[in-house]
């Protein structure tokens, strides 16, 4: 408004220079507009009028979204969020060599990083991800080429960030870990569960080293290097048995063991279980991937200037019409909660029912749960890609076209276009039977009715704004150079 009202000075003293420094009757104005004298002050004239009325509106409507949006954001119960954490650097220093070790894998060539690693969003860039004994042990992302005769892991591997928060409920895409009610937790171990777990970030750790397609391997496996795997050779029911062989390995390495002594100083070696190995994968990924000062968590904190105009444009429509937080709501982007969005099936399957997944309902069996996911954060999402439990969307566009249609989205669904791995092509379920069973099941009440184009790209533009700045530099950052076991980090 400044810049509007010097040209507006200006102008008047053009006006009085030529006049009589009186006021102007009208027929003063008539004589000055009409003569070709003065075409260049009807031009400034001009300008200054669209000026004004520009900045004017700008301003006006700035505040008007920024007043809206405030208000949709307290609707929703959207607030600054607590980071967690609270860890000793001895215990960080513990996770993150943990978390890049391939040790932890029976075949060593497979480490927690394989599949959510910095390089790729903390996830691993695949639809669906590959697991132990792959072609190329050390590949990433689209690299990585499943073994002969393995399968693909079911689901897609999730991002990891700011998973310390004290609202985080469950993990795993069917919440398969989960706390109750009564402060205890569900899990896929049961009475095996080991005690010293005090959240469901840290209860999910104990998993992945327990599932052989994921990291432990097959019976008759070899290491990379030779060996005989001997964790592929403890039965499957036999959850504690897994872990305590997973350390007797880490122990027998001496720089591993100082660092559980110095992570844990009150325990002995004999008294230190796997508990205490997911307690510090835990504390790494909270301190290494808690991130609040993307725009939006600027926004949030109180930061007007945080978003541009079109960013607030979609965040109103994501919190309005276009009904995204009806499930990406509260602080952590999500409502922990599960709904099927007719998202195509592909993939290897999963239990009983494979080559169909059924989600939730694998769980607890059901009916409204079928084929239902626990919906995502959405933390630095256009860095996450590829979408959706099994990965069918490698872009976001594409994902808000298909929440605004699912129907059509799954009747033209088109694998060359969505999916990069082409051995998954082929394991698209697209017949009948299967669209409908994923069109009855659908959970319609949530979606928006209708979004334009323009809907679309303001929806797009706002989820970029929770892209955290310096992206890939920070990421990286959190690479070691090493890890104790000696095996290779990869990068």
């Amino acid at each position: 408004m400044n810049s509007s009202f010097s040209i507006s000075m200006c102008l008047i003293d053009v006006f009085r220079e030529e006049g009589t420094g009186e006021e102007f009757t009208n027929r003063d104005k008539r004589m000055i507009f009409t003569n070709p004298k003065y075409g260049l002050c009807k031009i400034a004239y001009a300008a200054l009028c669209i000026c004004v009325g520009l900045s004017f509106s700008q301003t006006l409507f700035g505040q008007s979204n920024d007043q809206r949006l405030r208000r949709l954001l307290e609707q929703y119960g959207v607030e600054p969020l607590d980071p967690g954490g609270g860890h000793t650097e001895h215990r960080i220093a513990l996770g993150q060599a943990l978390f890049f070790d391939r040790e932890l894998s029976g075949n060593r060539d497979t480490s927690c990083a394989t599949c959510h690693h910095p390089n790729l969003g903390t996830g691993d860039g695949l639809a669906l991800p590959v697991g132990t004994a792959p072609k190329n042990p050390g590949a990433l992302g689209l690299e990585r080429i499943k073994g002969t005769d393995r399968e693909f892991i079911p689901r897609n591997a999730p991002e990891i960030f700011n998973r310390g928060s004290s609202l985080w409920k469950s993990m795993f895409w069917d919440s398969r870990v989960a706390e109750v009610a009564d402060g205890n937790f569900t899990s896929p171990a049961g009475g095996q569960l080991l005690p010293g777990l005090s959240s469901s970030l840290y209860i999910q750790a104990m998993f992945p080293v327990t599932s052989r397609h994921e990291m432990r391997g097959l019976d008759g496996d070899l290491t990379f290097e030779g060996d005989v795997n001997e964790l592929a050779e403890v039965s499957d029911k036999d959850l504690p048995g897994i872990w305590n062989a997973i350390m007797s390995r880490l122990l027998a390495i001496p720089e591993y063991q100082d660092m559980f002594l110095s992570a844990y100083p009150e325990k002995t070696l004999q008294e230190l279980t796997f508990a205490d190995a997911a307690n510090a994968i835990g504390a790494f990924e909270i301190d290494a991937y808690t991130f609040l000062d993307s725009p939006f968590d600027r926004y949030v904190a109180g930061d007007n200037s945080a978003l541009t105009r079109r960013e607030k444009r979609g965040a109103i429509l994501f919190y309005g019409r276009a009904n995204c937080a009806s499930c990406h709501t509260g602080p952590l982007l999500t409502d922990q909660k599960h709904w099927s969005l007719a998202v195509p099936q592909l993939g290897p399957g999963k239990g009983e029912f494979a080559p169909y997944d059924l989600g939730r309902y694998l769980e607890n069996e059901k009916p409204e749960d079928l084929f239902a996911f626990r919906t995502p954060p959405l933390r630095n999402v256009a860095k996450t890609a590829p979408y959706m439990h099994n990965g069918a969307f490698n872009d976001l566009r594409s994902v808000i076209r298909h929440h605004s249609s699912p129907w059509f989205s799954l009747l033209t669904y088109r694998p060359r276009r969505h999916l990069e791995q082409e051995e998954l092509w082929e394991t698209v379920l697209q017949d009948w039977q299967t669209r409908f069973w994923l069109a009855i099941t659908l959970d319609r009440q949530n979606l928006p009715r209708h979004l334009s184009n323009r809907d679309i790209n303001d929806i797009e533009n706002f989820l970029h704004s929770l892209t955290i700045p310096e992206f890939e530099t920070r990421l990286q950052a959190t690479i070691p150079e090493s890890v104790p076991s000696g095996l290779p980090v990869e990068r």
